[in-house]
């Protein structure tokens, strides 16, 4: 126990002075005793349980601690003896990383949420476990967040030393003109290389390490489909090849309508596993499904898109089409707290069934009153077009 204590004191005391303090900690309802986070992989997990260990407990209090279940003690003691102990000894909050590495895990935590009323746990997973669906010890007991990637608003503070806060969907949409003026009045030309940069690589964390931002992302997506895909879903390894092929093959044609049979066929498989590679992609947080309303899987998406702009750019060696680009943008910002569909007649997005969003690269298009355009430019002055990087204030 006394390693895991000192293991918690150097990680904290080494957390960076200029750590993003991600929104995530303001959403967690401080009296759930159990809640789970989930992320893809490199999102920063653990440095968020970090950051939560040192903003409410600080670096020295014994009532905190930070374990990671990749440690090679648990694979001879259960979790629950060790949340046993750590409970008599005066424990109060127990942060878990790598909860998917132990056996039983979902079981023993509901036997410890069951035996240790005055005790919370929050734990880590990848975005490919599903928790409520999959793991019913846990149904009804663990409230499920999810750590995202910077947005916009959170990597232009970062690198600029600013505040700018969330703005919510309609804020934007009924006063964008004002907001626009605001932010773009204090970063005057640097606005428009910010956002270029963080199309490129601003969602990922490690931006801010001193390692090629490109292979490290490589890297992670590899990592992503080798332990958490496979070994979750208990691929066998020889998969391994096609589900790599598959995700390439999307990124070729990205956004588009996939061709289930084309894909079916070059990968040499049926349609059904190709739907379920397509849906494991998906939890992996490498894509995203885009369904008509009322629509969902396992129907065939009317529309794939890679998961984020920084994918897109690392993914393949060919230029990134413009349009392309905003819309894998759009529909990353906006999926957080909003519905969203296929869009409906021009529309390329319909969000909570209630506006239209046309998304464009630039303004050779007739204004029609009925749909929001998406533009990126700095300013409008239009009531109903909105600069592109303006929905990466959202969150």
């Amino acid at each position: 126990m006394e390693t895991f204590y000192r293991t918690h004191q150097y990680l904290l005391s080494h957390l960076p002075a200029s750590l993003v303090r991600r929104g995530l900690m303001d959403e967690i309802h401080r009296n759930e005793r159990l809640i789970g986070i989930k992320g893809s992989r490199g999102i920063g997990k653990t440095t968020f349980l970090l950051s939560y260990a040192k903003e409410f407990y600080g670096t020295d209090n014994r009532e905190c601690l930070y374990i990671n279940l990749n440690h090679f003690i648990f694979t001879v003691r259960t979790l629950v003896d060790f949340v046993e102990e750590f409970h008599a000894n005066g424990g109060k909050t127990l942060l878990i990383d790598q909860v998917f590495k132990y056996p039983e895990w979902s079981r023993e935590l509901r036997i410890c949420y069951d035996r240790f009323p005055d005790l919370k746990i929050i734990f880590t997973g990848p975005s490919v476990i599903r928790l409520r669906e999959e793991n019913p010890d846990l149904s009804g007991k663990a409230a499920v967040y999810h750590l995202r990637g910077f947005s916009f608003r959170e990597y232009l503070n970062l690198m600029n030393d600013k505040q700018f806060p969330v703005y919510k969907l309609n804020d934007i949409l009924q006063n964008h003109s004002q907001i626009v003026q605001h932010i773009a009045g204090q970063m005057k030309q640097k606005l428009q290389a910010d956002f270029r940069d963080y199309l490129h690589h601003g969602f990922y964390p490690f931006f801010l390490e001193k390692r090629n931002y490109s292979e490290n992302l490589l890297k992670t997506m590899n990592m992503t489909l080798e332990v958490d895909v496979l070994y979750i879903r208990q691929i066998e390894q020889r998969y391994l090849p096609k589900l790599r092929k598959l995700l390439y093959l999307i990124s070729l044609e990205a956004p588009c309508t996939p061709n289930i049979s084309q894909l079916s066929k070059e990968l040499d498989m049926s349609r059904a596993t190709v739907m379920h590679y397509i849906k494991y992609l998906t939890d992996a947080r490498l894509i995203n499904m885009l369904y008509n309303a009322g629509e969902s899987f396992p129907k065939k998406p009317s529309n794939v898109y890679i998961y984020n702009t920084n994918l897109l750019h690392v993914i393949n060696q060919r230029q990134v089409n413009v349009c392309s680009e905003y819309k894998t943008f759009f529909y990353n910002q906006l999926q957080k707290d909003s519905l969203i569909n296929e869009g409906v007649k021009y529309a390329d997005f319909t969000i909570d069934n209630k506006y239209s969003f046309c998304i464009k690269a630039n303004r050779t298009f007739k204004n029609n009153p009925k749909y929001y355009y998406v533009l990126n430019d700095i300013h409008t002055n239009e009531n109903n077009v909105i600069p592109t990087w303006l929905f990466g204030f959202l969150y």
